[in-house]
């Protein structure tokens, strides 16, 4: 019996090995091949996330450097100073009244529009999720506000609450009561805030509460009925604890974005700072860009970014502890 080395060597081709043979049988490809294809792919993948790691780390990595070190230094708008003074920014930030005053004007607006903007967007989603007529219409006026630019909001707002031909007065009249200078008067200018907000930015919760009440299986109410349970039963039995993850993520939302407050406050007010709706947003802006102090202003929102930071680790211990409870 001729062996294939001896067939090889007859017909004058090369003598094929084990590791040939099962290459060519199993069809893979040389081990060389295989380490280049797959540089190819980590370099293709790394060609798209090329432009979104430059942007992230210009547009956001960047700045928060460049800021950390501004709050070291007596940097000024105009270019002068730059020196570095060390925490004499924080020392200074941590020992003023307007900026602590400001810091109770914005956690004051959060707890103001915090609340009803989680109640008013329950109400609304469990309307339309109960079947209304005309329900795209509901959903399109709840929501369409949101779409809204904030200068926007702002015009309307001013004008419903201009004390001589407001909306709002108006109510107030044809119900035998006196009129407000809403946003004039130190007393009620964050009130008048607080509502232009909630009737801004309502629909984004109102849109969450409505996809998390579709999610809750009909099967449950039905049997719920059966049992004899009533709207009411069925709403305190079933709808609401069901929402309980949605009421979480909403309520976290809203709390880190009604921080955040500066634009429809400092276009409502034309830009004028008050010691009862100052932000502590716009105090940043104030020391920043109308003082100067580029440093001090810095300083400031890193303040702040720990003020954030602490609220938003309060809220996840507090989850995180009712889940275990559970």
């Amino acid at each position: 019996m001729t062996t294939a080395p001896q067939t090889a060597r007859a017909t004058g081709a090369a003598p094929t090995t084990g590791a040939t043979t099962r290459a060519i049988v199993t069809g893979s490809a040389h081990p060389r091949r295989v380490g280049s294809k797959n540089r190819r792919e980590q370099l293709v993948s790394w060609a798209f996330l090329a432009p979104f790691m430059i942007a992230f780390v210009l547009f956001l990595v960047w700045p928060i450097i460049h800021g950390i070190y501004l709050s070291f230094t007596d940097q000024s708008l105009t270019g002068t100073g730059g020196g570095f003074v060390g925490v004499a920014n924080y020392v200074e930030a941590l020992s003023d009244p307007t900026m602590w005053r400001s810091m109770g004007n914005t956690l004051w607006f959060t707890v103001l529009s915090t609340v009803p903007l989680v109640l008013v967007a329950l109400v609304m989603a469990v309307l339309v999720d109960r079947g209304i007529p005309g329900q795209w219409l509901w959903r399109l006026s709840f929501f369409m506000p949101f779409l809204l630019a904030s200068t926007v909001i702002s015009q309307i707002w001013v004008w419903i609450f201009n004390p001589q031909i407001g909306a709002a007065n108006n109510i107030l009249k044809a119900f035998g009561m006196e009129p407000i200078a809403w946003l004039q008067n130190a007393d009620t200018n964050m009130y008048a805030i607080v509502i232009a907000t909630v009737w801004w930015t309502v629909g984004f919760n109102f849109l969450l509460y409505l996809a998390a009440l579709q999610n809750i299986p009909a099967q449950q109410y039905e049997a719920a009925s059966l049992d004899g349970a009533g709207p009411w039963r069925q709403l305190w039995s079933i709808t609401i604890p069901q929402l309980g993850p949605a009421t979480v993520l909403i309520v976290m939302l809203q709390v880190l974005a009604s921080l955040k407050l500066f634009d429809q406050a400092y276009q409502m007010l034309n830009g004028v700072s008050s010691d009862t709706t100052r932000s502590i947003v716009q105090y940043m802006y104030e020391a920043g860009f109308v003082g100067y102090r580029f440093g001090f202003s810095a300083a400031i929102s890193y303040i702040f970014f720990a003020l954030i930071v602490i609220i938003g680790v309060a809220q996840a211990l507090v989850v995180s502890r009712r889940r275990n409870l559970r």
